[in-house]
């Protein structure tokens, strides 16, 4: 009998300081995950958009840019899938309770698109019920 290939998983933790220049960490974490499992590039694209969106929203609006609190992203990757985790230390928010940033009186607002975006580029967008914490899914 024939034995089935073994399915690795591989986890990546990245604890970031709630500063702007975290993101770059995360974004070398994206690329090597990328590369790695030789992610295509529209998929790519999309995880780089939407984990930007999120990890940017987290050190801003969850952490308030306060430098004693982290944000902590974890990912779980294999040939199928890769699943993000974005964690951070703040109050949260009401996800469920968002202006719709394609309604009339939103169209030239300069803001409030992030997770309209991240839900419509992630194959699945999941809060915690605190809503400081989302996870992302995406089919490799």
């Amino acid at each position: 009998m024939e034995q089935a290939p073994i399915q690795t998983t591989d986890l990546y933790t990245l604890q970031l300081p709630s500063n702007r220049e975290s993101v770059t960490l995360l974004e070398n974490l994206i690329e090597e995950i990328a590369d790695k499992y030789q992610v295509a590039d529209d998929i790519f694209a999309n995880m780089m958009t939407c984990l930007n969106e999120v990890v940017t929203n987290a050190i801003i609006h969850g952490n308030k840019s306060d430098p004693d609190k982290k944000v902590i992203v974890n990912v779980e990757v294999d040939q199928k899938r890769a699943t993000w985790t974005i964690t951070d230390e703040g109050d949260g928010f009401d996800y469920n309770n968002l202006p719709d940033p394609t309604a009339e009186e939103n169209l030239e607002n300069l803001t409030g698109r992030g997770v309209f975006i991240v839900k419509h580029l992630a194959d699945q967008c999941v809060f915690n019920t605190k809503g400081n914490e989302v996870e992302l899914l995406f089919k490799l």
